[in-house]
């Protein structure tokens, strides 16, 4: 017991210590600054080329998504996930040493250039997130979370980042034991991880942009609008266009959905009306919703 009070000790004091030398050390890989880069340079295409024009550049729920940002990209690890995560892969690892077991690894690709271990790690974990996002939207308690993220009535860049903490924590536990399994020979991962970010940033932000045919293979603002959308075909009451990075999912696997121009649809979900716009009581909700 003590060695895992000291793994979540050490973890607050850690993760504390590494954010402050992010802010006031930044380096070429500073997630901090590139987060904050990638997010004003999507900002600013939004405000010279708006997909819709009529839209204000501080959009409604602009200031909260921005607060989401900060709080699940690094104030959630700092209070509880770096922590929990840590706790948590180690008690993994003692499980798997009451039966001798070192590792999981059962595909070893180290010995592969790095460009193609990035690229393989970056296509099997954005195939993982679109089933865990199927599953989000499939599910009535993980659709309470993910109620969320959907609340969203006017599409911006930083809507990207409007979801509740467990996601964070189903997304992280699903993708762990697969990636486990494969024996990386790197460990800096910052390319594909703000890779994702900037995709996501552009899903989300006020753009028109499909991208021609590359449009089947990445996500993108034009397919991805369908997917906010408050009304839902007939044959497709849990929605459509689950990708994340890649859309090349959706379509091979029959839910990409992108009958027309999006610019104009409603954003939301039934019944959002009476859905609390304030970080507060979204948190709450799916917790006092299931309560009730």
């Amino acid at each position: 017991m003590e060695k895992y009070i000291d793994i979540i000790r050490d973890s607050f004091t850690g993760y504390f210590n590494y954010l402050v030398n992010e802010i006031t050390h930044p380096t070429w890989t500073s997630y901090f600054y590139w987060l904050i880069g990638l997010s004003l340079l999507v900002w600013v295409l939004e405000i010279l080329i708006p997909w819709r024009k009529e839209q204000k550049i501080f959009r409604k729920g602009f200031w909260l998504d921005s607060f989401y940002i900060l709080f699940n990209f690094f104030l959630f690890s700092l209070i509880v996930y770096n922590a929990l995560s840590n706790v948590a892969v180690e008690l993994f690892n003692d499980f798997l040493g009451l039966f001798g077991i070192e590792n999981i690894v059962a595909l070893e690709i180290g010995n592969l250039p790095g460009w193609l271990q990035l690229l393989i790690m970056f296509v099997i974990a954005d195939f993982i997130q679109w089933n865990v996002h199927r599953q989000l939207h499939r599910r009535s308690w993980l659709w309470e979370f993910h109620k969320i993220h959907h609340s969203v009535k006017e599409m911006g860049f930083a809507a990207q980042f409007r979801f509740h903490f467990m996601e964070t924590i189903i997304y992280k536990t699903v993708q762990y034991i697969p990636l486990a399994m494969i024996g990386f020979g790197i460990k800096e991962f910052f390319v594909v991880h703000m890779f994702a970010v900037l995709v996501g940033h552009l899903n989300h932000a006020n753009l028109g942009w499909g991208y021609g045919p590359l449009g089947y293979v990445f996500n993108n603002p034009r397919m991805h609008i369908w997917h906010h959308s408050k009304q839902l075909p007939e044959d497709r009451p849990y929605g459509m266009n689950y990708g994340l990075s890649l859309s090349l999912w959706d379509y091979l696997f029959g839910t990409a959905y992108v009958p027309k121009s999006g610019k104009k649809i409603e954003l939301g979900f039934s019944g959002d009306e009476d859905f609390p716009e304030d970080f507060g009581n979204q948190t709450l909700f799916p917790f006092l919703k299931r309560i009730k």
